[in-house]
């Protein structure tokens, strides 16, 4: 006899590896997430570079490729999209006319200010679960992981 009752599949052993837990938690994030990036017309690599440039003005395209493990390429095509956009302005860096220097603008700083409110307010929501002390601790053991990476 065949037994025709759906059941969920086992995935003991797949939930047994970390990394397919932490990608099963990426997706969550992710998915919860993109709303609130698409209201802004940004993913979460431009928030990324938006980011670092708010935080680092002046920083050279070479040093955000660097600091966000992004080929250089890439950079290049979200700097162009975030300057098209009027929220950071490229300069050259006098004595090497290869290099640019990127800044915020004003605009650029404000609705970095709005996005990065709303994303925070979106992952509190994923996060309710969590007591505080266990967020704090999750974030402690993510930084830990991700350290090992250098």
């Amino acid at each position: 006899m065949v037994d025709t009752e759906k059941r969920a599949p086992d995935l003991s052993d797949l939930e047994s590896i970390l990394g397919y837990r932490m990608k099963r938690a990426y997706m969550r994030i992710h998915r919860d997430l993109k709303p609130v990036l698409d209201e802004f017309q940004l993913t979460q690599r431009n928030f990324s570079v938006l980011s670092v440039v708010i935080g680092n003005p002046g920083i050279s395209q070479s040093e955000i490729s660097r600091a966000l493990a992004i080929e250089r390429s890439g950079t290049v095509v979200i700097v162009d999209e975030l300057e098209s956009r009027d929220l950071i302005t490229r300069e050259r860096v006098p004595g090497d006319r290869r290099a640019y220097a990127l800044h915020p603008t004003e605009a650029g700083q404000d609705f970095y200010i709005r996005a990065r409110d709303a994303i925070q307010g979106a992952e509190r929501t994923i996060m309710s679960g969590l007591s505080d002390a266990e967020a704090q601790q999750l974030t402690a053991l993510l930084s830990t992981i991700q350290s090992e990476e250098s």
